[in-house]
C-alpha cells in the first residue's frame, strides 16, 4: 500500500468513525426525549457513568449503566423538555448542545447544557454535563 493509499484508508477510518460517534450522540439524546430506557440502556457501556454538577438530585456521579439510566428516568419525571440545538464533535468526543426547560408549581427551569459523551467499543462510557446555570438547577431539583 501507497502512503497516499494509506492515508485515504486513514481518513476513511476517522471520518466511519466520527460519524458513528455522532450516530449514537444523536440516538442517545433521541432516547432521553422519548423516554426509550432501554433503547438509551442499549448506548451504554456496563460500566457508562454520568457526572452532573451541583448540588441537588440528579447531581454527582451515576456509576453504571443501569444507574445512568436511571438518572435520565429521575430528571425526565420533572417534566422536561430537551431541545437538542447542536451535536459538537471534538477529536475523540462529541458533545450535545442543549437547552432544557420546564415548569413544577413555581420552579422554572430554563438552562443551557453541554453533555460531553466519551465513547468505548461502539458504546457510551462516560458522559459529562456542563451548566449555565447550576444554581437554577439546585433550586429547580428538589
Amino acid at each position: 500500500m501507497t502512503m497516499n493509499q494509506r492515508s485515504q484508508a486513514e481518513v476513511v477510518a476517522q471520518v466511519t468513525d466520527r460519524n458513528a460517534k455522532l450516530d449514537i450522540a444523536r440516538r442517545f439524546q433521541t432516547a432521553i426525549a422519548a423516554r426509550d430506557w432501554s433503547a438509551m440502556r442499549a448506548l451504554l457501556a456496563d460500566d457508562a457513568h454520568w457526572t452532573l454538577p451541583g448540588d441537588n438530585m440528579i447531581s454527582r456521579t451515576a456509576n453504571g449503566a443501569d444507574a445512568v439510566v436511571d438518572r435520565a428516568r429521575k430528571i425526565t419525571s420533572y417534566g422536561l423538555n430537551f431541545e437538542l440545538q447542536h451535536i459538537l464533535v471534538g477529536r475523540d468526543n462529541v458533545a450535545l448542545s442543549l437547552h432544557n426547560t420546564a415548569q413544577q408549581g413555581d420552579r422554572v427551569l430554563d438552562e443551557y447544557l453541554a453533555t460531553v459523551c466519551q465513547f468505548k467499543d461502539n458504546r457510551i462510557a462516560a458522559l459529562e454535563t456542563f451548566l449555565s446555570d447550576i444554581d437554577g438547577m439546585n433550586a429547580f431539583f428538589i
